[in-house]
């Protein structure tokens, strides 16, 4: 491997949805640059999808680690925490389990990374037919006419063309196109993992649904880091399925919420309750290779 290329931890976030997941586990193994390890970060699902990780794992094309943690509620920022505590590759791409990748995934995020940017990617949100058709083993496709909503987050009612750009993969523009904007989602988004170790990764006191990827958003960027949103690249069909967010994810009273604006009033730069608490353990015993394990 050359010095020069900086190794890659593709970290799949899951909980209790092993058909999605194994969509998008496929999806991780045709990619044309592949990562050098595939690190399942799993809130606490049942057994089935350990299952599934041991039956993937037979032909996997790099490392897949299941990194595990109790079902305890929704911790998502602490699961998140150990994926990347548990990562060894010198950039972390992230990704939820509902996100089929197209083949130049991974490669579109590296081609972009720069030193002192996290790239935040899009998502194609596709329809309930669509994703029906996709768990039912329909080959996933891009493009202009990629059945999915294109109007504003939390409207499921029609169509509209001015998001269906998030279905082109146009190479050229992706780099003209590449600025600070857009809105974090930790669906898709990726960041050198010194970047992550500097500011603590996510805040672990933030459980249940929401805000935890835009607090660490936050922190980075007052850490000096600049966002770079991704267009026309890094594209990713999302299974559609319900929802457990509140009805208003941006209430202020909201315990998550409150916590993003003390980090922002403070200037906070490193959590204190963060992924530093599950390094040791990551050090001693390193996420076991599942296709070793067979």
């Amino acid at each position: 491997m050359s010095p020069s290329r900086p190794t890659i931890s593709l970290m799949i976030s899951t909980y209790n949805w092993e058909k999605a997941l194994a969509l998008v586990l496929h999806s991780a193994a045709q990619q044309s640059q592949l990562p050098d390890e595939v690190i399942v970060a799993d809130d606490g699902s049942r057994e089935d999808t350990a299952s599934l990780l041991h039956d993937c794992a037979r032909g996997f094309p790099v490392p897949l680690r299941h990194v595990w943690q109790s079902d305890d509620g929704f911790r998502l920022a602490r699961a998140r925490n150990r994926g990347i505590a548990a990562a060894r590759g010198d950039y972390l791409i992230q990704l939820d389990g509902d996100m089929i990748m197209h083949r130049h995934f991974v490669a579109d995020h590296m081609r972009l990374a720069r030193p002192g940017v996290f790239l935040q990617g899009t998502r194609i949100r596709t329809t309930e037919a669509e994703t029906a058709r996709l768990l039912s083993g329909g080959a996933p496709h891009f493009g202009w006419s990629v059945d999915a909503y294109y109007r504003k987050e939390g409207d499921r009612s029609t169509y509209h063309f001015g998001r269906r750009h998030h279905t082109l993969r146009i190479p050229l523009l992706a780099a003209l196109k590449a600025r600070s904007s857009g809105h974090p989602m930790g669906c898709n988004v990726s960041f050198w993992r010194k970047d992550l170790l500097e500011v603590n990764g996510y805040d672990e006191r933030m459980v249940g649904y929401g805000s935890e990827d835009l607090e660490l958003d936050q922190r980075l960027r007052q850490s000096g880091l600049r966002r770079s949103q991704i267009k026309f690249a890094a594209l990713a069909l999302h299974l559609e399925h319900p929802s457990s967010a509140p009805p208003d994810p941006s209430a202020p009273e909201l315990p998550n919420n409150q916590l993003l604006y003390a980090s922002r009033d403070a200037q906070k730069v490193r959590c204190e309750e963060g992924l530093d608490h599950h390094m040791p353990e990551f050090s001693a015993k390193p996420a076991v290779d599942l296709r070793a394990s067979k």
